[in-house]
């Protein structure tokens, strides 16, 4: 992809398991927790890693190869996330070059904030502990608008809570909805190929408006005041 620069960008908006934050060990950890609640043997910590971005239904996919439609999955998703709830910040850490990316955005009088499909029950108390998060200037998640991603509403309801327009805002994710999401709500998009992109995602499919491979290159995608 060729070198883009975003003009007039007021703020960047962020996914956050995969994009600004590893939550994978902690993630598998949480349905490590169930396989030995039933004598099964552990897996391998990478064989959650891929899935991490679907939440519980990629846990349980991996670790019980159980999907939604099936009649025990509320009960098992319930457990998980009890689990994950006891777990979730034992491991969790941002990804190498984010604190100095939100840094370097507040020092230039950069807005940032986090778009997240996890619930507030998970997503507030991360953002809470984490002294990376702090200087957010929204943090929207799965169940603050009635739609999630790849709906616009989150994006659009972040955009309203930092009184600007959405195309002053760029959003960065490392999932097709996050593309998907940040284009219906009038963003220009970026897509974060080290983040959890599944095991047959092509990023270059999802025809965002630059991709990057780490957090620091956001950096290189604005022109800084």
């Amino acid at each position: 992809m060729a070198a883009v620069v975003f003009r007039g960008v007021r703020a960047v908006l962020f996914d956050l398991d995969g994009t600004l934050i590893d939550s994978a060990p902690d993630l598998g950890a949480a349905a490590e927790a169930l396989r030995t609640a039933r004598g099964l043997p552990p897996l391998a910590p990478d064989a959650y890693r891929a899935h991490a971005g679907s939440g519980a239904r990629g846990m349980l996919r991996v670790a019980f190869d159980l999907t939604p439609d099936h009649p025990t999955y509320p009960a098992m998703r319930d457990e998980f996330l009890n689990a994950y709830e006891r777990c979730m910040l034992i491991r969790t850490q941002a990804f190498h070059g984010v604190d100095g990316l939100l840094q370097t955005l507040s020092a230039r009088r950069i807005g940032w904030g986090v778009v997240t499909n996890k619930a507030q029950r998970f997503a507030l108390p991360i953002a809470q502990a984490m002294p990376v998060l702090a200087g957010a200037g929204a943090i929207v998640c799965g169940d603050t608008t009635p739609h999630a991603k790849p709906h616009p509403a989150p994006l659009l309801e972040a955009a309203r809570r930092l009184a600007l327009e959405p195309s002053d805002c760029i959003y960065v994710g490392d999932d097709l909805r996050d593309i998907q999401a940040g284009k219906a709500a009038g963003m220009r998009t970026v897509a974060a190929r080290y983040g959890y992109l599944g095991a047959a995602a092509v990023v270059d499919d999802w025809a965002a408006d630059a991709v990057i491979d780490s957090p620091a290159e956001v950096l290189n995608l604005l022109e800084l005041p």
